[in-house]
């Protein structure tokens, strides 16, 4: 089993058992700052074991059907995962007003702080262990999982802070608050990982820093004249690297194919974490401007 598999099964494994601890102190407390952390529990272990699968499946070598392999299902994950997370973060919001409104009280406050209290030294170990595997694989699926427990964390956190505030001031409104503050966190943080996935669905170039890079690479080598053309995308799991090199019209195929083999060997030294297509074309003169011409036309 690969490592971003691995981690996934790790954390809905965790996340199981806070859901059902959680859920059994939020409904038998009244604490919406509970049933909150409860429902991001439960829809944790969801988007885990989906995330299981969409790792599965975009580790499938490419076919006659998906010649460019499967990589972006990731992407298409951490969307659905951004999107979950924002309706549970909505949902929470909901549960917030509703107890302002209905002024419902919170009881079995100790035993609700200890739930707290145990579910964040879990966490904490759960993240520090998703972090390095996302650290390791540059796997954007493990990033989001990283990413939205680390926020479970921070949320966490203000959730045992709530409930200690209730359980000094007994002012069961402050519950209601908090929890209306988490569901507009959640929802934030949910943002960047539906950001990330869209990105990588509209194919948008790799960070200007790796193509910063990668320019460097081309242009650094003695026998190419010129290049253009130069084009990156990512699927998640591979980068996809197109160029133009300009060289002598008069180098033979065997010359021009040993250049850039020498140059897609450096490229792929830029980021060994990822698995690289590069697809370079050769052109005796720099042919650019006609090139731009045509596609405009």
């Amino acid at each position: 089993m690969s490592p971003q598999k691995r981690a996934t099964v790790v954390a809905s494994s965790v996340a199981t058992i806070l859901t059902l601890v959680k859920f059994a102190i939020g409904v038998a407390s009244g604490s919406v700052a509970v049933l909150a952390s409860a429902i991001d529990s439960l829809l944790d272990t969801v988007i885990s074991m989906f995330n299981f699968f969409a790792i599965k499946k975009s580790e499938e070598s490419a076919d006659d059907r998906f010649q460019y392999g499967k990589g972006k299902v990731q992407a298409i994950a951490a969307v659905i995962e951004g999107t979950i997370i924002t309706l549970s973060g909505l949902y929470i919001i909901y549960e917030a007003v509703k107890k302002v409104i209905n002024g419902s009280e919170t009881t079995l406050l100790n035993p609700a702080i200890m739930v707290m209290l145990l579910s964040i030294a879990v966490t904490f170990l759960l993240v520090e262990y998703l972090m390095g595997v996302a650290k390791k694989t540059d796997n954007i699926v493990i990033k989001s999982d990283a990413l939205h427990y680390k926020t479970d964390l921070i949320s966490n956190g203000v959730i045992l802070l709530s409930l200690v505030i209730v359980h000094l001031t007994g002012w069961d409104i402050i519950d209601a608050l908090f929890g209306f503050g988490i569901g507009i966190y959640i929802i934030y943080s949910a943002y960047e990982i539906i950001e990330e996935g869209i990105f990588i669905l509209l194919d948008h170039a790799l960070d200007s820093e790796i193509v910063a890079k990668i320019e460097e690479e081309i242009e650094k080598h003695p026998r190419v004249n010129s290049y253009h053309w130069l084009k990156t995308r990512t699927d998640g799991t591979n980068n996809f690297v197109e160029f133009h090199l300009v060289l002598e019209p008069d180098m033979t195929l065997l010359e021009a194919h040993n250049i850039s083999d020498q140059i897609e060997e450096r490229i792929k030294a830029l980021d060994d974490k990822k698995r690289w297509i590069i697809t370079p074309h050769y052109d005796p003169f720099d042919d650019e401007d006609i090139n731009n011409g045509l596609v405009e036309k």
